[in-house]
């Protein structure tokens, strides 16, 4: 049986992949920074809880304890994101963003899911078929926020979307250096979830398709890339 790991999956996109991924056979860990949260999400869903904080080296040590002793990991999920927002939920353009406001960003977004990676690698490279999914945006691609009349060229924020473009190039160099592995970077569109005060333009289950879809390649599947649910997308 496949056994998956999700972080920030307590809620919104990480916890509809952890349904539909449980749906599909998986045995799954719901990690969550709130472990009551976190417990309570698993009972709802049948599923395994790990208190996982991605900033912390303690709580993503202990997790992989946890998850070892459970018997292994062969999909991981690098679903915990942040976007900071403003009293009235604007976001911060380039006029306002700080040193701060980007390194908190980084902190989850990038820092975090590096530390996640590094710490269950062990674990990844002992199942015969790992995957690792990481969670973009369409926002990280260079591509999309320079093309006048994209989605992307009109938020005029600066750390999420830096963010994610760190994120698509942590893919590209891990995928490169474990080519055992599917490693993929998803966009999974503008769903309504907390992070963006719920303006999102689809639902949670039409965001965590091509979540679910990448946490399930085969051995022979892709690798390094970046994708929607139509396909590739532009760097």
């Amino acid at each position: 049986m496949t056994t998956t790991l999700i972080t920030g999956a307590n809620k919104g996109l990480g916890f509809e992949t952890a349904r539909r991924l449980i749906a599909a056979g998986h045995t799954v860990y719901v990690g969550s920074r709130d472990a009551e949260r976190g417990r309570l999400a698993a009972e709802r869903l049948g599923a395994r809880h790990v208190r996982l904080d991605v900033t912390d080296d303690a709580s993503v040590a202990a997790a992989v304890t946890a998850v070892e002793a459970g018997g292994g990991l062969d999909v991981l999920v690098n679903n915990a994101g942040i976007e900071a927002r403003k009293d009235d939920g604007g976001v911060f353009g380039a006029a306002e963003v700080t040193a701060d406001l980007m390194r908190t960003t980084f902190e989850t977004n990038v820092f975090g899911l590096v530390r996640v990676t590094h710490a269950f690698l062990p674990l990844l490279r002992r199942s015969p078929s790992p995957v690792v999914v990481n969670v973009s945006s369409g926002l990280a691609s260079l591509t999309g926020v320079t093309t006048e009349g994209s989605p992307a060229y009109a938020y005029p924020g600066v750390a999420y979307p830096a963010s994610k473009s760190a994120v698509n190039m942590v893919t590209v160099q891990f995928a490169k250096a474990f080519p055992g592995m599917r490693i993929n970077a998803v966009e999974p569109g503008f769903t309504a979830t907390d992070l963006n005060g719920r303006t999102g333009t689809q639902t949670v289950e039409e965001g965590a398709e091509i979540i679910v879809r990448m946490a399930q390649v085969g051995p022979d599947g892709p690798t390094g890339g970046y994708v929607d649910a139509s396909g590739p997308l532009p760097w």
